[in-house]
């Protein structure tokens, strides 16, 4: 679990047969084998480690499904250790769980960025949405994206600085959304099924409420 607040850039130095070496010094200084380190979003476990660098297998899930594969050497990302029991939570619960890829439509400081249809649902005005693994509040909410407002210091110590229009960016929507819409699910379900005429519940409904 991680708050979404970045902690250090690190340096991508290759990607290579699904390792991933990172150029970094802040996010090393208590990690150790098996420790989770999110990468610009996603959780990664740290599998070798040395001076200045760490390495991390990168699945084929994991590329197919967020902005690493196209990195490069030399690329700059977003690092942040998991979050200990004891820290504050200066952002919000960031799984490092990555929902989708998006679009950088318009940079900082207001950001507007493009995502896909399904993820729509779960952002809000004033609600959490984790753009590169960095924790932002959604100002507008639109019917392709939202935009964000990203103070000076935010631009300076991560990468969103630095991204313009086109470049693609790791999402994640806030997980407590998800799973309110888990659980109210039957319920709607229930309820568009009555509204619609000539529908009757079933006791082998699935998902009928008793």
């Amino acid at each position: 679990m991680f708050t979404g607040i970045v902690e250090e850039l690190g340096t991508i130095e290759s990607l290579e047969h699904g390792r991933l070496r990172i150029n970094a010094s802040t996010v090393l200084e208590d990690a150790g084998l098996g420790d989770s380190i999110a990468v610009s979003g996603c959780c990664l476990t740290v599998v070798a480690q040395g001076d200045g660098w760490w390495e991390a297998d990168v699945s084929a899930e994991t590329l197919a499904r967020t902005s690493l594969a196209p990195s490069r050497a030399g690329d700059v990302v977003n690092l942040e250790r998991a979050v200990r029991m004891q820290d504050r939570l200066g952002g919000h619960l960031v799984q490092g769980h990555v929902d989708g890829v998006g679009e950088i439509v318009q940079p900082v400081p207001d950001l507007r960025v493009r995502i896909s249809a399904d993820l729509l649902p779960y952002l809000v005005e004033k609600g959490s949405v984790t753009v590169d693994g960095v924790s932002l509040t959604i100002v507008t909410p639109y019917d392709d994206g939202f935009t964000v407002a990203v103070i000076p210091h935010t631009s300076a110590v991560t990468t969103l600085g630095t991204k313009k229009p086109g470049d693609l960016v790791n999402i994640e929507v806030d997980v407590i959304a998800k799973y309110v819409e888990r659980m109210i699910r039957p319920f709607t379900s229930a309820a568009e099924r009555s509204s619609t005429p000539g529908t009757t519940l079933r006791a082998s409904d699935p998902d009928e409420v008793v």
